[in-house]
């Protein structure tokens, strides 16, 4: 008989995990619901023998077989067919759904007309795995936690949380309007880099045909005009030695540049490195606020939504530090989860992590005390959607005159190191022609 290893959560959010010896996924989900767990992973374990490879095997159809077999099996995966699906794309799918949802369709029928007309090949893939786990007996929730690649555990306990509730439409709807809202704010962020970005590539550009192919040839006039030992000034030999090295050590820059990038994503993957990473983010200037910003934006959002939508306290808080996306911030997220499980309240963790505003601490706290905390989490999270367009714009503002200034004073630096030996020699040429008209005037006057 097959194993199945299961992630399992408890009411209170706790998460567990374990092994059953059951017949099938569906007999392995309806024991971890009769423990009183709510299953968010089961999966056969192919570890556990060959009887249990050889079931897997002979149920064809199945999403394990592909992992499932002897040597021949294995995956490739190729960039755009990795079973990931675009952010914007689920959103739209998202958005789909909680309408037929509300107009009165059968969920699976609304999955099987989404499906029909979906044009991301792995969505609707994935649509019709929905689709057939559901007409096998399993819950929707159950089904979307069968595709952790795609729809993260906060899609899974909102929607589980909706089954639970029976309003299964309410809680779509809050899902895609959280899921446009955060797309909405990514998209401004990504435009606002934009223009920093395409001017640090122009800028990176101009200094390669700087450096490879302008400032040799000037290399070589100062090599046919320096006679009698004379040296060129400092601040140009520097110049024409990053010249020469980017140009002569064009492999060895590389590499230095490629390992340099390695071992920055070592050091930010390990834990000190990541927190280290992630507080210098939210205190670089211009960038940090806005950074800052939509964190708490994206922290008070999902919250308010996920306690809206009937997910308990403990296994709300849960699900945002997992989808904090900063490691600050989801401390302190740890923080209050210990602190709410303790039987204290929301604000105390908040205002000791000095990373949320007393503004947005106050009304936790008074959302806390009125019984209206979800409310007031949307409230904020709206107050703060207007703060970071505020602060996007603020920033794009200050960025533009940042960067022509950074790509003046860099060209502008090259420009003058190379003029400053050829004023050097006009002077000196300038002042060997007055020497020589002073000495023939004093020549003529001993002769007279």
């Amino acid at each position: 008989m097959p194993k199945y290893n299961y992630v399992a959560m408890d009411a209170r959010g706790k998460e567990t995990k374990g092994t059953l010896e059951v017949g099938s996924q569906n007999e392995a989900i309806g024991r971890i619901r009769d423990m009183g767990f709510f299953p968010t992973k089961v999966v056969e374990d192919k570890g556990g023998g060959g009887k249990a490879a050889d079931t897997g095997a002979n149920k064809p159809g199945k999403k394990g077989d592909k992992k499932s077999g002897g040597a021949l099996n294995f995956q490739i995966n190729i960039p755009g067919l990795s079973g990931r699906v675009k952010s914007k794309v689920l959103t739209t799918f998202t958005r789909q759904l909680s309408t037929l949802v509300q107009a009165g369709l059968p969920l699976l029928r609304g999955l099987r007309v989404l499906q029909k007309q979906e044009k991301s090949a792995n969505l609707k893939t994935i649509l019709g795995d929905l689709g057939t786990a559901i007409e096998g007996g399993s819950t929707f929730s159950e089904a979307l936690a069968q595709h952790p690649k795609v729809f993260n555990r906060l899609f899974v306990n909102m929607v589980k949380a909706g089954e639970i509730g029976g309003v299964l439409e309410v809680v779509l709807r809050r899902l895609s309007e959280f899921m446009e809202k955060a797309q909405k704010i990514k998209g401004k962020v990504i435009a606002a880099m934009f223009y920093p970005c395409a001017v640090i590539t122009v800028a990176t550009g101009i200094m390669a045909v700087l450096m490879i192919l302008v400032i040799p040839k000037f290399k070589e006039v100062f090599a046919g005009t320096l006679t009698g030992g004379k040296k060129l000034p400092d601040f140009t030999q520097f110049v024409l030695d990053i010249s020469d090295a980017i140009r002569l050590h064009i492999v060895r820059t590389l590499i230095i540049l490629v390992v340099a990038f390695i071992i920055f994503q070592i050091v930010i993957h390990t834990k000190a490195g990541r927190r280290l990473f992630d507080q210098l983010k939210l205190k670089v200037p211009v960038v940090g606020p806005v950074i800052s910003k939509v964190a708490i934006s994206r922290f008070t959002r999902t919250l308010g939504t996920l306690v809206s939508s009937g997910v308990p306290i403990l296994q709300a808080l849960t699900i945002v530090k997992e989808t904090s996306g900063n490691v600050v911030i989801a401390q302190a997220v740890s923080d209050v989860h210990e602190s709410v499980k303790e039987g204290e309240t929301i604000t105390a963790p908040l205002e000791a992590s000095r990373v949320f505003p007393p503004m947005v601490v106050s009304m936790v706290d008074v959302g806390e005390q009125t019984g209206a905390l979800p409310e007031m989490l949307m409230k904020i999270a709206d107050n703060y959607d207007e703060e970071v367009d505020n602060a996007v714009a603020s920033m794009t503002s200050l960025l533009e005159p940042i960067m022509i200034v950074f790509l003046a004073v860099i060209v502008g630096s090259i420009v003058i190191a190379m003029f400053l030996p050829l004023i050097d020699l006009m002077n000196t040429v300038g002042g060997d022609e007055a020497g020589g008209g002073v000495g023939s005037e004093t020549a003529k006057e001993l002769k007279n």
